[in-house]
C-alpha cells in the first residue's frame, strides 16, 4: 500500500507534467498565431501610405459606337466602336491575335495606340491610395478614372521595393531591379534602377516608372537570356519563366505604343506565352523598346467599359494595386 506523501509526489508530478504540456501549447498556438498574423500582415491587411488626389470629374458612360460621354471627353469629337477609338489626340486600334491549335493556342491582343500629347498616357492607384495590399480590379480602377484604355500594370503594392514614381511624383526610391520609365516627350527607356538615379529621371522628365521586368527589348534588340530572371522571392510565386498569362507595354516611336494581353492557364483557348515567345511578339509589332509587366492572374485589358481579354480563361479578374490608362 503506497503511503499518503508517494500519492500526493505522484498527483504533483502529474499536475507538473499537465501545466507544462498547456505551457508548450499555449507557447506554439502565440507562435502560430504571431507567424498568421505577419503573413496576413504582409500579404493581406492594407496599408495606406499616401492618399492620392482624385483628379477626374464626373461619371464614367461609354457606348459601344458614336462618340465617348465620360465628362473627360465629352466636349471632344470622338468616334469608336468596340476595337477601335479615334479622336483628334489619341488613336487606338484593338486587334485579337490567335496562334496554334489545340492545347499549343495562345490568344492575346494588341493594342496600337498613337497619342498627340504624351499626358494622355497615365497610371492610377487602387482606391487612389499609395500603399502595399490596397487592391481593385483593372477595370474598376480604369472606371473611376474615366479611361477610354487600360491595362493592369506593375502591382507595386505585393512588394516593398522598387522605384515607384507615378505622375511624376516619387513614391518609392528603393532599387533593386530592370524597370521602365515614361517621359514627358512621349518616350519610354528601359533601364536598370541601381544604374540610374530617380533624381536624374526626374531631371529628365520622367511621368511613371514601373518596377517588374523583365525588359523585353532595349534599344531595338531583344534582351537575351530570360532563363534566370527572377522578380522578387515573395510568398506563393510562380516561376515568371513557364508559358503564363502576360501583359506588356512597348513604344514604336514617340507617342507611339503597343499593349500586349495575353491570355492563358486554359486548354484549346490559350496556354500563355513564355517571356521569349513575348519578346518575339514585340519585336514583331515594331517595338523599340519593350517591359513585361504583371502577369497571370492580373493580365487585363480594358476598353471602353468592358475587360476585352478573358482573365485567366474564367472572365474573373484579379484585383491589382495600378494600372496604366488613357483618357482624353
Amino acid at each position: 500500500m503506497k503511503s499518503r506523501n508517494t500519492s500526493n509526489t505522484g498527483n504533483t508530478a502529474i499536475r507538473s507534467g499537465k501545466r507544462k504540456l498547456l505551457i508548450m501549447i499555449l507557447v506554439i498556438l502565440l507562435g502560430l498565431g504571431a507567424v498568421v498574423y505577419r503573413l496576413a500582415d504582409r500579404y493581406l491587411i492594407e496599408h495606406v501610405e499616401v492618399v492620392v488626389a482624385d483628379d477626374t470629374a464626373g461619371t464614367a458612360g461609354t457606348g459601344s459606337t458614336g462618340t465617348t460621354t465620360t465628362a473627360a471627353t465629352a466636349d471632344v469629337n470622338a468616334t469608336s466602336d468596340d476595337w477601335n477609338y479615334s479622336s483628334d489626340d489619341i488613336q487606338i486600334k484593338i486587334d485579337q491575335v490567335q496562334t496554334g491549335t489545340g492545347s499549343d493556342q495562345i490568344t492575346y491582343f494588341v493594342a496600337d495606340v498613337v497619342l498627340k500629347d504624351a499626358g494622355s498616357l497615365r497610371s492610377a492607384f487602387a482606391d487612389n491610395s499609395f500603399g502595399t495590399n490596397i487592391t481593385e480590379d483593372t477595370s474598376v480602377i480604369a472606371s473611376a478614372n474615366n479611361a477610354i484604355f487600360a491595362i493592369n500594370g506593375d502591382y507595386y503594392g505585393f512588394r516593398e521595393d522598387g522605384v515607384i514614381i507615378r505622375n511624376g511624383t516619387m513614391y518609392r526610391d528603393d532599387p533593386v531591379r530592370d524597370a521602365m520609365a515614361l517621359f514627358g516627350d512621349g518616350t519610354m527607356q528601359t533601364y536598370d534602377e541601381e544604374e540610374v538615379s530617380s533624381s536624374e529621371l526626374l531631371a529628365e522628365g520622367v511621368t511613371n516608372t514601373l518596377s517588374f521586368g523583365p525588359i523585353l527589348i532595349q534599344d531595338g534588340k531583344i534582351v537575351s537570356d530570360f532563363s534566370s530572371v527572377k522578380i522578387d522571392n515573395n510568398f506563393g510565386n510562380r516561376s515568371i519563366q513557364d508559358a503564363n498569362p502576360r501583359t506588356a507595354i512597348g513604344m514604336i516611336a514617340p507617342n507611339h505604343y503597343v499593349f500586349v494581353v495575353v491570355d492563358g492557364r486554359k486548354e484549346g483557348y490559350s496556354r500563355g506565352m513564355t517571356l521569349a515567345e513575348l519578346a518575339d511578339v514585340m519585336e514583331g509589332l515594331g517595338a523599340a523598346e519593350a517591359y513585361n509587366l504583371d502577369g497571370g492572374g492580373s493580365s487585363t485589358m480594358y476598353f471602353m467599359g468592358r475587360v476585352v481579354n478573358n482573365p485567366l480563361g474564367k472572365n474573373q479578374e484579379r484585383g491589382v494595386s495600378d494600372i496604366l490608362y488613357i483618357k482624353e
